[in-house]
């Protein structure tokens, strides 16, 4: 339970916190590295080493999200593998019940991610996602991915937050580290954000497996 009269508004992830993170994993992880397998003529085992060396080459900066940093990087059509896996596009069991929660207590719901913005309307146009946001913001319009600090000034100054009074929930430790130090208040993380991976531990967060638990 949350102290609810202490939080203002909510701010949230999107991958691996409202939608399941098998689509994303399944798309970079299998999906990428066939596609270059094929394209360079090379075996999927040293594609997928390329890929994971390309990966932690930029992790946690923006081009780490970006469609068109990866697109160029690979030289392939990272869209037309987004828009060939869309049946895997799926909402986690509580995101739908934990947003209307949200509005009957009148909490704006501010989706605050990372995902690149033709990657962000594909999932919108695939679920019912955005009838459950009040406000969107995708890191790519400030420049700076969740995990540099420079991007969270600019959320609490255009949605007008205090973010002492704000809860945010995210899947990744080191988001939630950053805005924990961007002065947010109250921070969750998410256990289970692939549904056919084993739970995550969070070290130094609370955590929830089930959003709907933070209602009460």
């Amino acid at each position: 339970m949350l102290p609810w009269q202490q939080i203002d508004a909510v701010l949230l992830d999107m991958d691996g916190t409202l939608l399941d993170l098998h689509f994303d994993n399944h798309l970079w992880l299998k999906i990428v590295p066939q596609a270059i397998a094929s394209s360079k003529q090379i075996s999927v085992i040293d594609a997928q080493a390329l890929v994971e060396e390309a990966y932690e080459e930029v992790a946690g900066t923006l081009n780490w999200y970006c469609l068109d940093y990866w697109q160029q990087r690979f030289d392939i059509d990272i869209v037309q593998l987004h828009e060939s896996s869309v049946e895997r596009i799926v909402l986690r069991d509580d995101c739908m019940p934990f947003l209307h929660s949200l509005k009957t207590m009148n909490k704006p719901r501010i989706l605050a991610t990372n995902a690149h913005p033709t990657s962000l309307a594909l999932k919108l146009k695939h679920t019912e996602l955005g009838s459950g946001l009040d406000h969107l913001m995708s890191s790519h319009e400030t420049g700076y991915s969740k995990e540099d600090p420079r991007f969270w000034p600019q959320l609490f100054e255009r949605f007008d937050l205090t973010p002492s009074r704000c809860l945010f929930v995210d899947d990744n430790e080191h988001v939630l580290a950053a805005a924990k130090k961007a002065g947010i208040g109250f921070v969750i993380g998410v256990e289970n954000p692939d549904s056919q991976l084993p739970n995550k531990q969070f070290d130094h967060f609370d955590s929830t497996s089930d959003l709907r638990t933070l209602i009460g």
